[in-house]
């Protein structure tokens, strides 16, 4: 979460597994590319600070909920972020409410 928040792309990536995805508003991300594509593009879009609201987690998922405000439409958002656990690595993250 912390590299993600702070658009760190480098670290990112380094969390995910060769072949993981990430959706977005809807949009699938896969691959190291494709994903390091996507967090420049959304760090550029809009600006916003978040805040942990709270987190529940299983042996292979982790579900973190964010409070986001910032200047994106309608500038205020709860976000769910799911990840899918392989091992010590992110296979996949879905960004949703």
């Amino acid at each position: 979460m912390t590299a993600l928040d702070a658009r760190e792309i480098d670290r990112a990536l380094a969390t995910l597994t060769a072949d993981a995805v990430v959706t977005d508003e809807g949009r699938d991300y896969q691959g190291a590319e494709d994903i390091g594509a996507w967090l420049a593009n959304a760090a550029s879009e809009y600006t916003y600070t978040t805040e942990f609201t709270g987190a529940t987690t299983t042996d292979t998922t982790v579900d973190v909920a964010q409070h986001l405000e910032g200047d994106f439409p309608g500038g205020v958002a709860d976000l769910h972020y799911r990840f899918t656990l392989d091992g010590a690595s992110i296979s996949r993250l879905v960004i949703e409410p």
